[in-house]
């Protein structure tokens, strides 16, 4: 298979060529005959370009099975205007640009990050949610306008637009072990909402093998954090997606930890789900892990490859077990390894 890879901003070019690392060594044991096609992306397409994802880049997208994107942005691209230049913006075309409206965010609790996050011992055994989020949809892409004085954007959704997400989510929910789906919306105060809510509860009728529930935004968010663990499948509009999701991301100890997979197009996208980190882009710490099992994803929803995918996530594991860590999961015990030693570990356990 053919990987379009988009490097982008920060760190970057240095945490996809860690995932490369990987995915060399999984072809060498799966045959899987990957080829790569290299095209500038956010900002650094703008440097060039002027323009964030530049027509040079979309016919090399276009011409491959899958992507691979690093992370965009950096504060000198903050001021750009008109704003629709600016590197994330990029993100949006490309997103919108191959039918990409299916966001997939797993969310797992790693014992040996147990002091990485907030939660008292115990309380996040056994977390593992995957957050289904609407990409293509929403005030990211509404109506919006501005002058000196009042702005605004608006939240606009379709039925078929609903459905696809929310079929999706039943579909995965259907597949899991707990199968249980929480629907996210404000149908107490949003029109767009109240749509939202009558398309799951009639979409419900087709999987009464999955337990679903309804829960307003706000209390969704309040939930995650008194008890995360009553959450399976979670689906949910764009800009709330995009808020949970984040916030979710304390949940596993890092955010160098959580992969994400766009899908719903021929040709499908798969990043870390953090930043691009300008300020410790080039030191060689950091963290991999997220871009690397984004890689997992790609084996698995795009080579449709489920051995090449698990064997990426356990030699994750493993190296993590082992008590190998970057600097942002390390504590005085561990041995501390940059990012491309962070791959070679990783890849010696393929």
């Amino acid at each position: 298979m053919k990987i379009a890879v988009l490097k982008g901003d920060g760190i970057g070019p240095e945490i996809v060529e860690a995932a490369q690392v990987v995915l060399n060594k999984v072809d060498e044991k799966f045959n899987l005959g990957i080829e790569y096609a290299e095209a500038l992306f956010g900002g650094a397409a703008y440097d060039v370009y002027g323009n964030p994802y530049p027509e040079e880049s979309q016919k090399i997208v276009e011409q491959c099975d899958a992507i691979l994107l690093g992370a965009v942005g950096a504060p000198k691209y903050d001021t750009i205007e008109p704003a629709d230049l600016r590197p994330e913006k990029g993100l949006l075309a490309i997103r919108k640009s191959l039918g990409l409206y299916c966001n997939i965010r797993p969310i797992k609790y790693y014992d040996f990050l147990a002091d990485r996050v907030i939660w008292k011992k115990g309380l996040l055994d056994g977390l593992d949610i995957v957050i289904c989020r609407e990409l293509t949809g929403g005030a990211y892409f509404g109506k919006r306008g501005h002058d000196e004085n009042s702005a605004y954007d608006t939240i606009s959704y379709s039925r078929p637009e609903i459905e696809r997400i929310v079929r999706d989510a039943f579909e995965m929910a259907k597949n899991r072990d707990r199968k249980i789906l929480h629907s996210i919306d404000k149908a107490n105060v949003l029109d767009s909402s109240r749509l939202w809510r009558k398309v799951v509860n009639e979409i419900a009728v087709e999987y009464p093998e999955v337990e679903l529930h309804h829960l307003y935004v706000d209390n969704a968010a309040m939930q995650l954090i008194v008890n995360p663990t009553q959450f399976d499948v979670i689906v949910t509009e764009n800009m709330f997606g995009d808020i949970l999701s984040d916030e979710s991301a304390a949940l596993g100890g890092s955010l160098g930890m959580l992969p994400s997979a766009s899908l719903g197009g021929k040709i499908s996208l798969f990043e870390p789900s953090h930043g691009s980190a300008p300020d410790i882009a080039g030191k060689n710490i950091a963290n991999p892990i997220a871009t690397i099992l984004s890689a997992a994803m790609l084996l698995r929803f795009s080579a449709k490859n489920e051995a090449a995918a698990r064997a990426i996530e356990d030699a994750v594991n493993a190296v993590l077990a082992d008590n190998i860590k970057t600097p942002d999961l390390a504590d005085e015990t561990s041995k501390v390894v940059g990012t491309m030693e962070m791959a070679q570990e990783i890849a010696a356990r393929i």
